[in-house]
Formats: C-alpha cells, sequence, structure tokens
C-alpha cells in the first residue's frame, strides 16, 4: 500500500473516500484509533492509504477535484 494523502479534516477525509468508491478504488483510513487516544480534539491527521497498483489513478481523480496529495 501507498500513502496518498493525511488531512485531520472530516469533510476532506469522507470527500476522497467517496471520490475514490467513485472510481472503484479501495482506500484504507490509517490512524482512526488514534483519535480515541487523543480525545477526538482533531490534532493528529489520518491517513489514506490506496495499493500501489490503484496509486496513480487514485492521486489523479483527487488533484482533478482540488485535493492536495502528499508528496
Amino acid at each position: 500500500m501507498k500513502h496518498l494523502m493525511r488531512s485531520n479534516d472530516p469533510a476532506t477525509l469522507a470527500f476522497v473516500r467517496v471520490l475514490l468508491q467513485g472510481e472503484d478504488i479501495d482506500c484504507f483510513e490509517m490512524d482512526v484509533n488514534m483519535s480515541v487516544l487523543e480525545g477526538s480534539i482533531g490534532i493528529l491527521p489520518r491517513r489514506i492509504m490506496v495499493a500501489d497498483a490503484d496509486y496513480t489513478r487514485a492521486r489523479r481523480a483527487l488533484t482533478d477535484n482540488g485535493i492536495e496529495i502528499d508528496e
């Protein structure tokens, strides 16, 4: 799996998941449980991971829709 992007904005994360789902790209959200440890105040960003084979398509789908990708 490759790291695609990170954010602590729940709206952005939901939008990313929907965009990827629309492109038939499976993603995995990492660090979800860290929000429980931090008290759910949104300090620690969550990471979106995709399969290596889907990385290029996922990157294009997000950048075409104005989402910044971590380099």
